[in-house]
């Protein structure tokens, strides 16, 4: 009768815990991001005028709703009803994934949940390029390439689509940072086989060129 007793507090205190409580790790692994906003910014023709690369940056962090927004803009779905992004690739193999590092760690852009997923608890911004000012930016964007995503096409042409595709979310990401008056540049001096290993890339992904976004320093 107590083992019955024993069972029976047990089931009750699982039943009274909220789901938080029962599953934090994997709560702690995904962070949901706010749904974008339709009828902000400047028009095209004005974040065109204003695009311009920023290397000296403010160490605040951006709101959950400008992260929200500029990663949406970067290679959100546009078409829900058949998943395609707001940057071409080639056939539509969408072999880009989009890592953002933040100082609470290593996320992977989840494009059909809009969410982040935890990837590593680390501070990487110091290896996601060689200059100083990745390692002090509130936010760098890592791109790469899965190519289990593109096999039977010749390495050489997976590699210039995959190039492509990454040109076309960065150009996002700078016409959005220019019309919300965040700064940004695209970088491609990176020691990539220590920031491969660091984030755990396995040897059919390839880093292609990364970004650091931020507010311009004397904002």
């Amino acid at each position: 009768m107590d083992r019955v007793k024993a069972i029976a507090l047990v089931l009750l205190a699982v039943c009274l815990c909220p789901p938080s409580a029962l599953f934090p790790a994997e709560e702690a692994q995904v962070r949901t991001l706010p749904d974008p906003r339709w009828d902000g910014g400047r028009t095209l023709m004005q974040a065109l005028k204003d695009r311009r690369s920023t290397r000296e940056f403010a160490p605040q962090s951006l709101p959950d709703q400008v992260l929200s927004e500029l990663l949406w803009a970067a290679y959100g779905v546009n078409r829900s009803d058949t998943g395609d992004r707001t940057a071409p690739s080639a056939h539509n193999r969408q072999e880009i994934d989009v890592y953002v590092t933040l100082r609470s760690g290593l996320y992977r852009y989840e494009t059909a949940t809009h969410s982040l997923r935890l990837v590593k608890a680390e501070d990487l911004p110091g290896l996601t390029g060689r200059q100083k000012f990745p390692a002090t930016a509130p936010m760098n964007l890592v791109y790469v390439a899965d190519f289990s995503r593109t096999l039977g096409v010749p390495p050489e042409a997976a590699i210039q689509a995959a190039s492509v595709s990454a040109g076309a979310i960065v150009q996002n990401v700078y016409l959005y940072c220019a019309s919300e008056g965040l700064g940004a540049v695209v970088r491609g001096w990176i020691d990539r086989p220590v920031l491969a290993k660091a984030m755990g890339l396995r040897e059919d992904q390839y880093i292609v060129i990364a970004q650091t976004v931020g507010y311009p320093a004397g904002q």
